[in-house]
């Protein structure tokens, strides 16, 4: 195929533990080292969660945006996505963090029921976010888990809320949501290409789907998402070593499906970003 790909790195989220996977990144300096060591392996793009001191999950700005100069400093092409994701969160302070002017922020378009609750995108909500993007030059990576979302994002571009090109990601695993079937996959890829023909896409598998996933996006000629927010576990005998680890498997695997792995400056360009600096 000869595509290149770009590989996402998702260092933290929102619910693994420390005491689950002791190479999860927490602390400002740790997600910093992690993602340097991320981007060595093979990733352009960084998904940013951060953390109140006790690993719950937080959107302070200040947090956001001391990984982001450290990650600049140390990664300096690597493409910086801020999440605005925020399960329980006060939906006022999901945003609050974007006049920092990372590359790309997350953009549910819509609700879903997860495990423990629902993750509530009420449109209201989401037209807010996408024109506080487009206030701040930031491109949305449009996070579907599940089919109306799609169908969302369209019409958020129809309404002039968001820039075509669309960068979309497929959510695959979470319970209650998607599930991680290849001919749901490939239906939502065919549906993006009539509705959307000039965006791009990535997939993410949520737990044990997510080395599935990858596969089925690296043939597919799609983007790749890996890291410890989506899957702690390396296979089924042991917990992954670090975020690192899992973004070499999906370079050595793209490699096997003949996708050259984007670096930062190519990654922007097929995404269609400012250059770094």
């Amino acid at each position: 195929m000869n595509k290149p790909v770009i590989i996402t790195v998702a260092i933290t989220g929102a619910i693994p533990r420390k005491k689950d996977c002791p190479g999860l990144p927490v602390t400002v300096s740790e997600q910093i080292e992690e993602t340097h060591k991320a981007y060595e392996a093979g990733a352009a793009l960084v998904h940013l969660h951060v953390r109140k001191p006790d690993e719950s999950p937080s959107s302070d700005p200040d947090q956001f945006a001391k990984v982001q100069e450290g990650i600049k400093k140390h990664c300096p092409d690597m493409i910086i996505q801020f999440s605005t994701g925020g399960r329980g969160q006060d939906q006022a302070l999901r945003g609050a963090m974007l006049f920092h002017r990372p590359d790309m922020a997350s953009l549910a378009t819509g609700s879903v029921n997860f495990p423990h609750g629902i993750y509530e995108n009420p449109p209201t909500f989401v037209d807010g976010l996408a024109n506080e993007m487009n206030k701040y030059d930031i491109k949305p990576e449009i996070e579907v888990f599940d089919m109306a979302m799609l169908y969302s994002a369209a019409d958020l571009i129809k309404r002039g809320l968001l820039k075509a090109p669309a960068h979309v990601q497929f959510v695959m695993g979470v319970p209650n949501a998607m599930p991680a079937k290849r001919s749901i996959l490939e239906f939502l890829v065919s549906e993006l290409k009539e509705i959307m023909p000039d965006a791009t896409w990535t997939a993410a598998g949520i737990a044990r789907h997510q080395l599935t996933v990858n596969e089925w996006a690296l043939e597919m000629g799609g983007h790749a998402r890996t890291g410890l927010e989506d899957n702690i576990k390396y296979d089924q005998t042991r917990v992954a070593k670090d975020n690192a680890e899992l973004v070499s498997r999906v370079a050595e695997l793209a490699a096997k499906y003949n996708r050259p792995v984007a670096n930062g400056k190519l990654a922007r360009e097929i995404l269609g970003l400012r250059a770094a600096g």
